[in-house]
Order: structure tokens, then sequence, then C-alpha cells
């Protein structure tokens, strides 16, 4: 049996143990694991013709920091990555229950064989999101590389695995991952009955926070992140975003590409602005020349971003209609009375009258609050 892959997969054994039982083999049980992994790749499956010879452990590929006693918990640093499937909510409501199962099942099983190549560990499934962790329960001193390229390679795989769907006529799906590496609180937490292996802290929420701003195709990574582990990688410029729980801006960057290995991240969708969903409260006022009229009329956003809203209305207006908007953001305390906006799209839909507004002029402060306004919604939603 190949060396590396020998070691590789005890090494994938001792992390699954110690996250279901809180303890690694002893050297005997891994070095008789050892062999039995041996037997198996020598005799195709079959491990009864001949007695396991004696083994040692396998060396591992890299420097490696044996997992936690059983119920310790520590802290150690580790690299965090969320992946989420994109619109896989708007999917349940057109597709059957049995193809959406089987779309879901091959995406987690591709996106799984990836995770296991780099050596990460699976820390849950929620929902439709995946957390995987590189430096526990089994730290590496390449645990920050690892994850970049995992997650490269997982951007790559659902850019294969939809030509698949496109010819069986199903519709694609798309994930935005997430990279962040922190000290965390590592170890088993639960009663005794229910205790799991898992890692917690602001690190990893923070983790969550950075993958709600990816889009489809993209992999954005923490600052942290980057100066551990960015040497020899394709990432963009640092920029601010505004996430829940952090009273400054957080810098991101975006993973472009892997030019050691040829990886080139497939970025699927490409927008000048994220976009959140609301509902508040807002009127407008109609312009004429350079006239702003005095009735107000009462909408609602429903949903926001740096260049534009869609709004709720009772009535139609003409497209290209000019207006100056009035709505409150409360949760960055600011009161907005300076944007104009113009229409561009009316529609019916669902029973409600829809209008989209593109902004035409609003002043720098309100423009840096509409910014940090919609980050923060991203970044809780």
């Amino acid at each position: 049996m190949n060396t590396d892959l020998g070691s590789q997969t005890l090494d994938q054994l001792q992390a699954l143990i110690t996250r279901e039982k809180g303890s690694p083999l002893s050297p005997d049980g891994a070095a008789e694991a050892a062999a039995m992994l041996f037997m198996l790749a020598r005799h195709g499956g079959r491990t009864d013709t001949e007695t396991l010879p004696a083994a040692t452990p396998a060396t591992p590929a890299t420097p490696q920091t044996p997992p936690p006693a059983p119920h310790a918990v520590d802290e150690r640093e580790v690299t965090i990555l969320v992946a989420d499937l994109r619109g896989f909510v708007a999917l349940t409501a057109t597709q059957p229950a049995g193809v959406i199962v089987s779309m879901l099942n091959q995406c987690l099983e591709t996106l799984g064989a990836v995770i296991a190549r780099c050596q990460g560990t699976i820390d849950k499934f929620s929902g439709d999101s995946i957390t995987v962790l590189f430096g526990a329960p089994v730290a590496r001193e390449d645990d920050v590389q690892r994850a970049l390229i995992c997650a490269a390679e997982m951007q790559v795989a659902m850019l294969e695995l939809n030509l698949g769907f496109q010819r069986r006529r199903l519709p694609e799906l798309y994930i935005g991952i997430g990279i962040n590496t922190g000290t965390v609180m590592a170890g088993r937490f639960g009663p005794e009955a229910f205790a799991q292996y898992t890692v917690i802290g602001n690190e990893v929420s923070l983790a969550s926070r950075i993958e709600a701003f990816s889009l489809r195709g993209q992999v954005l990574l923490s600052e942290s992140a980057y100066q551990r582990g960015g040497a020899g990688v394709l990432v963009t410029e640092p920029r601010e975003v505004f996430v829940a729980g952090k009273f400054k801006p957080v810098q991101v960057r975006e993973l472009v590409a892997i030019p050691s290995l040829r990886l080139k991240v497939p970025r699927q969708e490409f927008r000048r602005s994220h976009r959140a969903e609301v509902r508040v409260p807002c009127t407008l006022q109609l312009i004429e020349g350079k006239t702003i009229l005095p009735t107000p009329i009462k909408a609602s956003i429903l949903d926001i971003g740096y260049h534009g809203v869609l709004l709720e209305l009772d009535y139609p207006l003409e497209l290209q209609q000019a207006v100056k908007l009035n709505f409150d953001m409360t949760l960055v305390d600011y009161p907005v009375n300076d944007v104009f906006a113009r229409i561009t799209k009316m529609k019916h839909e669902e029973g409600h009258l829809l209008a989209g507004l593109e902004f035409t002029a609003l002043s720098s402060e309100t423009n840096n609050k509409l910014q940090m306004f919609v980050q923060l919604l991203v970044g809780a939603q």
C-alpha cells in the first residue's frame, strides 16, 4: 500500500475515532490499524489469508499534534472552512423531493471526497451548509494551506458536478465558501450521552459571517488565514466588511488561484454589491423637473444593496420616474433623507406590485452608512 495514502487513511481514522469517542487509538492500537490497512490493500479486501504481522505506526506525511485526551478541552489554532449551497431553498420549491435528495447527496459525496483528500475533518452539516476543520482534532503545520487548496478544489468539483446536472436538465447548484484561522476551544461538549467533539468561539462565528458575503463559486478568507497560509496563492487586495458582533470592520480577501497547483477558483457570479432582504417602511417623493413634490408615497423596502432597492408599492409608477427616498436604517442609527433614485423596473409578483429603483445620487456619509447597513444585514442572515 502506498505509504502516504496509508498514513493519510490512518490519520483520518484517528480523527474519526477521536471525534466520536473523545480519545485517539493507543500506539499499540494505531499499529494494529496500520497493519490491517496494509493487509487489506495487499489482498484486495481479504484479511483472512494469513496472520496479520506486527507493525509500527505509520509516519505522518506532515508533523502533527496529537488529539486531546478524553473529555479534555484545549485552546488551539484552527482553520475553519464553511461552505454553503446557494439557492437550495428555492430549489426545494421547484423540484420533486426525490430529485432534491439525489442532488444533495451527490453534492455532499463530491465535497466529502475533496475534504477527505485534503485531510480536513467535517465538523457538522447544518441544513445546506458544511463546516470543516483543519487543525482539530489533529493539527499539522500546513493546515491553512490545505484549507485553501480544499476550498479551491471544492469549487472546481462543483463546476464539474454542474456539467452533469446540465446534461440531465437539472438546475445547477453553487457554493460560497468562507475561511478563517484563529484560536478556538476544542473538545467534547454536551452531556455524556450526546457529547461530540467540536470547536467553539468567536473565530468559528467569524468564518460563518465571512461565508455569508461570498458569491456563487467564490472563496473569501480572513486576513488571519491569508497571513498564515497565503504564501504562494493569488488573492485580491483586502476589503473591509462589517459583520454582526464586531465593532470594527473585518478585512477579507478573495482567493483567485493557487498557481503552483494550477488551480483557479471558478467564480460563477459577479455583482456590483451584495444585497440583503429586509422589511423597512419608507416614503417616496416624486420629482418633476427640479421640483420635489411634497406628497409622500408610502412603500416598503424588500431588498437593498449599495446601488438600489426593491420596493413594494400600492400602485404603479412610470418607468424612469425620478424620486427622493426617505427611510431609517435603525441598525446603524442613521435616518436617510438624501437619496435620489429612478424607477427602472415594475412588475407584479404573487399579487404584489414591485418596483426596482437605482440610486442616482447620495451623499458620501449616506453611502458609507448604507454599505455598513447592508453588510451587517448580510452577515446576520
